[in-house]
């Protein structure tokens, strides 16, 4: 693995700190980098192609039509495939949870794809991004999102592992998106037959998304809000919560028991706190392959590797397949899931002094052209590779930039997985919003009166 910014890595990774990147280094941004810090070539055997800029869809495309059939380059076939029986021979571009999730579970492959460089930004993402590489800022606690010209990446020349995080967390994708219908499923138990399939509705909304230039700090201290109802099963039918997740504090979250008839406020459900309805096998920080606040660890930048990732896997949001036709008991259909070789920056989290957590070690790998997090890894208290998390990287024709929100987590030791934040079998696409022009879209939504008022309908 290529070390990053060792001296200055080391640092970070235990303070917290972050420098803002030189002017010198700025100027290295649409040059020698891609316009949000990426490394604009290819790699040494050309399996990385360099950057071009942003691919738009082929002519024709609007909301409803196949994502898949109107990408460019969506006649490719594979390249090679990668089982048990051959995965020492691609172990150098895998993680260790990859490589173990291939030798444990039988039949489970990865299919590898010619890889493409899609990922771009809109033009007013690229010039706050550029702004941001010098005057983005950390809070003084050394881990909140203080200051940065948005939407933007704050940290397009990243110093520290909590820098890159926030990379992560604040990539543009417009000011939200919605499900129409969500599958949140979990696999059985060994031995075992019943899947829990829940179903939902959920939105996303981004307050700092909107198009144009804007300083963070004069917006609310907001990460993202988001509003979930369940549809079924039975157990879960009518619960229903929103969400704030903040900049800076531990997340506020509003939750209707329609049993009760009354809402909530769960001032402990975040972190690793197990979801309800989902057999402790789901904690409240592994949806989008991270999500809450990142103060319970310290982020240890550890430099890039060329990692075979899910990307371009337009299969994990078709809203067309039936949902049981893909999502088998030994994992999901490989037809569903494309993968490709990436560049990825490498993050590990340990759990700070004082502070308990299930998953006390962790490792992150974040595409260097979406900032979306591709690969996740949780070790336990034992020091155990735990689970397995693979998000899968698309082009997004609304907005014009890359996202993945759909993700498989495998739990290594039960034999389980779970895949959540998908349109897959869902009937109808989700869909991205570059307007906030829907109600959802509105920081109103996300109130416990609010939430109190649409649920008893």
């Amino acid at each position: 693995m290529r070390k990053v910014g060792v001296v200055l890595a080391a640092a970070f990774a235990v303070s917290g700190g972050a420098y803002a990147a030189t002017d010198a280094e700025a100027a290295k941004l649409g040059k020698e980098l891609t316009p949000v810090g990426a490394e604009k070539g290819a790699n040494k055997d050309g399996s990385i192609p360099a950057w071009a800029g942003t691919e738009a869809p082929n002519a024709g495309w609007s909301y409803g039509k196949s994502r898949a059939e109107f990408w460019k380059h969506h006649d490719d076939k594979a390249l090679y495939s990668i089982d048990a029986g051959n995965v020492d021979k691609y172990a150098e571009k895998l993680s260790p949870g990859q490589i173990q999730l291939l030798k444990q579970s039988k039949g489970y492959k990865m299919e590898v794809y010619p890889s493409r460089r899609t990922c771009g930004n809109p033009d007013f993402v690229v010039e706050n991004t550029k702004k941001n590489a010098t005057s983005a800022k950390l809070g003084p606690d050394g881990w909140s999102l203080k200051e940065a010209t948005v939407p933007g990446v704050p940290f397009p020349i990243p110093k520290s592992g909590t820098e890159v995080m926030w990379n992560a967390k604040m990539k543009y994708a417009g000011v939200g998106f919605e499900f129409p219908t969500l599958h949140t499923a979990l696999s059985p138990r060994q031995g075992g037959s019943e899947w829990i399939d829940a179903t939902s509705t959920q939105t996303y909304f981004f307050p700092w998304g909107k198009k144009g230039s804007t300083q963070l700090s004069s917006l609310p201290p907001v990460e993202y809000f988001t509003f979930f109802s369940y549809k079924s099963p039975t157990a879960l039918a009518g619960q229903s919560l929103a969400i704030t997740n903040f900049l800076d504090k531990t997340n506020e979250v509003f939750y209707y028991f329609p049993g009760q008839r009354r809402v909530r406020r769960m001032p402990t459900y975040a972190y690793d706190a197990p979801q309800i309805g989902f057999e402790n096998q789901y904690t409240m920080d592994e949806p989008r392959m991270f999500n809450g606040t990142i103060e319970r660890f310290d982020w240890k930048l550890v430099g890039k590797k060329e990692l075979i990732v899910g990307y371009n896997a337009f299969g994990m949001y078709d809203p067309k397949v039936g949902f049981n036709d893909v999502a088998k008991n030994e994992g999901l259909s490989s037809a569903n899931r494309r993968y490709e070789t990436h560049r990825v920056w490498v993050v590990e989290a340990t759990v700070k002094p004082g502070v308990r957590h299930v998953a006390p070690k962790r490792t992150f790998y974040i595409d260097e052209d979406s900032w979306a997090i591709v690969v996740a890894e949780d070790y336990d208290a034992q020091g155990k590779l735990w689970k397995v998390r693979e998000g899968f990287v698309i082009p997004v024709y609304e907005t014009g930039s890359c996202d993945n929100p759909a993700f498989v987590q495998h739990n290594l030791i039960d034999n389980r997985y779970l895949v959540d934040q998908s349109s897959l079998g869902g009937g109808k696409d989700m869909r991205w919003f570059v307007e906030a022009s829907d109600p959802k879209l509105k920081e109103g939504f996300y109130t416990s009166e609010n939430l109190r008022a649409i649920s008893e309908r």
